[in-house]
């Protein structure tokens, strides 16, 4: 029986990863069939990320994405996992998620990182003095928030379609940096414990410690992200589970390639699951059958007290992954239940 006293909603984080013999363009029509699904099964968060110059992830043109999202779903939230924002000009982020606020009211989360989001050579491509800009991040949060704002149609810079219109921000982290700006500014914190655990429960002391209330919220709220591989046997996920063991090799060893198809777990592959650095960097990948996953999953909740749960996942077979979210959903809906 779970310990926690409140209800946890679960989301989605979506890189848009790009299988071999596969295409940009179906990669987008699955993001958004798997968006269509999720919302039926009672996800309440859709959130694309931001990378560049990689292969293997279409997620790129992060506010182009979430209108598709959006356009082609009802109810569920579509958002940013992140912007980053050191990559964009405060003014132009405000008026791409002040016209997706508009064209969708009520639904359009605008999460903020500082991270590039790639490679320092492309990072340097996109915004040559983006150095400054991770410096300037706290205030160019608050530069966001000021266009966004309806007291902000007497300043000479507007940004006139964001100008009262319902986005909330969030702040998203991988160290402890983030939890200071969420904090201080009493905004929503989401940890990205997926891929860079290590100072997840660090960051949220900080976090919740130092959480100064605003007008925007009054009490902290986090988001802590997972992945997820479930199927129907331990023996099925592990086998789809071999997709993300040779994607995060690919990322240790600098050699990324597009999302392969599973194999059977092979002893070189169990070798290189096992290695320390893919351990720490995957503590919270939770594979394998619905109860499995489910003992992982409430053990995580209760050890972070997180608010919110967000899953990514790399699977390579379409089918394979909308059963993972829907066992998943089974999961938190069971959590639910006994909470």
């Amino acid at each position: 029986m779970s310990k926690r006293k409140r209800s946890t909603p679960y989301s989605i984080l979506e890189l848009a990863s790009v299988a071999a013999q596969s295409t940009v363009q179906k990669t987008f029509e699955n993001s958004l069939d798997l968006a269509q699904k999720a919302e039926k099964m009672g996800y309440n968060r859709f959130w694309l990320a931001e990378h560049h110059n990689m292969i293997s992830i279409a997620s790129s043109a992060t506010s182009v994405l979430i209108g598709y999202i959006a356009g082609g779903t009802e109810k569920i939230r579509v958002g940013s996992g992140g912007i980053m924002l050191p990559n964009h000009s405060p003014l132009i982020v405000a008026e791409q998620f002040g016209t997706l606020g508009s064209l969708y009211p009520g639904r359009i989360d605008l999460g903020l990182g500082r991270a590039p989001g790639t490679d320092q050579v492309t990072a340097h491509a996109i915004r040559s003095d983006r150095m400054q800009a991770v410096h300037k991040f706290p205030e160019e949060v608050s530069e966001i928030q000021q266009y966004f704002s309806a007291a902000n149609s007497r300043a000479k810079v507007r940004a006139t379609v964001a100008e009262g219109v319902e986005v909330p921000v969030y702040i998203l982290g991988s160290s402890t940096d983030s939890a200071h700006v969420a904090a201080e500014k009493g905004l929503p914190y989401a940890f990205a414990s997926h891929f860079a655990p290590a100072q997840l429960f660090e960051a949220l002391n900080i976090y919740y410690n130092k959480f100064t209330p605003s007008k925007y919220l009054d009490k902290p709220y986090t988001i802590g992200c997972i992945n997820v591989i479930a199927a129907n046997t331990s023996e099925k996920a592990e086998d789809i589970s071999t997709t993300l063991v040779r994607l995060m090799l690919g990322v240790m060893t600098g050699d990324i390639d597009y999302m392969q198809p599973p194999t059977k777990m092979t002893a070189e592959l169990k070798e290189v699951a096992a290695n320390p650095a893919f351990q720490r960097m995957l503590k919270y990948a939770f594979i394998g059958s619905k109860a499995e996953v489910k003992q992982k999953t409430e053990a995580f909740l209760e050890e972070t007290g997180v608010n919110e749960v967000m899953v990514a996942s790399h699977i390579y077979d379409p089918r394979d992954r909308i059963n993972s979210y829907q066992i998943f959903s089974e999961v938190m809906q069971e959590l639910n239940k006994d909470s």
